[in-house]
């Protein structure tokens, strides 16, 4: 996966562009645009989309800390990604909102399921802890999940404009 230099800095903005939404959506709790970017990207630029996703995990562990939630960042957002991944890159145009969105709504649902083992490990948790560690952060999965699908209106739009000015870039 080799980038040009053109890609670096593509790269480089889409992830402090993650970074800035989270940043100036904060307020909000589990209020984001990061599923939908990260979808958006993925639908795009594919393997390579791995590259702003941590630019993005990077930064926010500069910026933020690099606390215990940060871990699982190393691969929570990997998981939303490869279930990108796996979807038909040609998908029909009237499925693609729907299924983006769902896909995106579903990490959102699952977030705090898919940070526990990253919990476990750092705070010794045993099974039981784990899951009261789960249970308690239901009432901000479902908050997550909902804001995800509802942000994901957005994806295909961001991922047209994308290829829209990929396109472009490509005539220089």
């Amino acid at each position: 996966m080799k980038l040009t230099v053109r890609e670096t800095a593509v790269f480089g903005m889409l992830g402090a562009v993650m970074f800035a939404s989270k940043l100036l959506m904060e307020l909000l709790p589990n209020i984001h645009l990061l599923g939908a970017l990260t979808v958006a990207y993925t639908v795009v630029y594919r393997k390579k989309a791995l590259y702003p996703i941590y630019i993005y995990v990077i930064l926010n562990g500069i910026f933020c800390g690099f606390a215990a939630w940060w871990f699982a960042y190393l691969y929570v957002w990997a998981i939303l990604w490869g279930a990108v991944m796996l979807l038909p890159q040609k998908l029909p145009k009237k499925a693609q909102p729907a299924v983006y969105m769902a896909v995106s709504a579903a990490h959102g649902f699952l977030f705090g399921t898919l940070c526990a083992p990253a919990q476990a490990l750092l705070f010794g948790l045993n099974l039981e802890g784990t899951i009261a560690w789960i249970i308690a952060g239901i009432p901000f999965d479902i908050i997550h999940g909902i804001s995800n699908f509802l942000c994901g209106t957005l994806i295909v739009p961001i991922a047209f404009t994308l290829r829209l000015a990929e396109r472009g870039a490509g005539r220089h």
